[in-house]
């Protein structure tokens, strides 16, 4: 079984930069893509970033060009590298994994950003 979880969230002021990190562990040779999505209060989940075992990703328009998403597969960890953050960026982001075989989708418990100065 596939367990996920997520860490590097905290409070930081506008511009700032954070790393957060998914780490995943079990059977993951079956994993066919990771993602970070988020989610502020009284909002719905939405994806930031997604990456695939081809290697393409996929951003949110509202997060190009100042979010990397980024794999370690020596430790089997996903990165979100954030820079230029801004206020609306604050939520809880969660990792996600993408699985061919069931139960085919894995969440982690999320980590808080909070975006103030």
């Amino acid at each position: 079984q596939v367990q996920v979880v997520e860490s590097g969230g905290g409070l930081v002021q506008p511009g700032g930069s954070l790393r957060l990190s998914c780490a995943v562990s079990g059977s993951t040779l079956s994993i066919i893509s990771m993602g970070w999505y988020r989610q502020a209060p009284g909002k719905g989940r939405k994806l930031v970033a997604l990456s695939t075992q081809g290697g393409g990703t996929v951003y949110a328009d509202t997060v190009k060009g100042r979010f990397t998403i980024s794999n370690d597969n020596a430790k089997n960890t996903l990165y979100l590298q954030m820079n230029n953050l801004k206020r609306e960026d604050t939520a809880v982001y969660y990792c996600n994994v993408q699985s061919s075989t069931a139960p085919y989708e894995k969440w982690g418990p999320g980590t808080q950003v909070t975006v103030s100065s």
